[in-house]
């Protein structure tokens, strides 16, 4: 059997204007674990978050916009309720789809993100 050409998902970029800023996002109010070896890298599982500043690179900044980074938590109304209580807005109540619960927020630069949890198996 051929092994598949796509092995792994091995970062997801995170456009940011501000790369201190979004640092102290993602570490101190998400919470996130920072990488040991790379000062704008942060670990969700096995995926590693990498902040970039497309400025530095003449690229213009845009926001990642209706491709929301799927957050996983165990309860997302205790989750979002201990994020709000750190200042982050939520748009909309929690969704419930019937397979699981999402609640949907922006990063300081306006990137697009998720609480989610499944809570039913899929059929």
């Amino acid at each position: 059997m051929t092994p598949p050409l796509i092995a792994s998902l091995d970062f997801v970029a995170i456009p940011s204007q501000d790369a201190e800023r979004s640092r102290r996002f993602y570490g101190e109010t998400l919470g996130l674990r920072p990488d040991a070896h790379a000062q704008y890298e942060f670990w969700v599982g096995q995926t590693c978050l990498g902040i970039w500043e497309p400025a530095r690179l003449g690229v213009p900044f845009a926001p990642q916009k209706n491709a929301h980074l799927a957050l996983h938590v165990d309860d997302v109304a205790a989750a979002r309720g201990e994020l709000e209580a750190k200042g982050i807005e939520f748009h909309g109540d929690v969704m419930d789809t019937g397979v699981c619960h999402m609640a949907f927020f922006t990063d300081p630069d306006g990137n697009d993100l998720m609480l989610h949890h499944r809570h039913a198996p899929v059929v």
